[in-house]
């Protein structure tokens, strides 16, 4: 996993209103996200690392213990190379 994700230039992150929902686009197709995803890969600019993400995300929406989930939706999305 990268030290500080970012949304791979391959795909786009956008709301979709027709789906009502976030969707990841690119060039063969578009990925349709959960809540939780698109709400992480939003954070992903490349300046902050997991842990300021899952911050970030326990902090607007007052939750805690986020760590370890966010570390693994990066490394999927990582592996998906959706973010780099």
């Amino acid at each position: 996993m990268p030290a500080q994700p970012k949304l791979s230039k391959l795909f786009r992150l956008q709301w979709e209103e027709t789906q009502n929902n976030y969707v990841l686009l690119y060039p063969e197709g578009m990925v349709k996200l959960n809540t939780s995803a698109a709400e992480i890969l939003k954070r992903c600019d490349g300046a902050r690392d997991a842990a300021a993400i899952a911050l970030d995300l326990e902090s607007t929406f007052s939750l805690s213990g986020l760590d370890a989930d966010v570390r693994e939706f990066l490394e999927v999305a990582n592996e998906r190379g959706w973010v780099n």
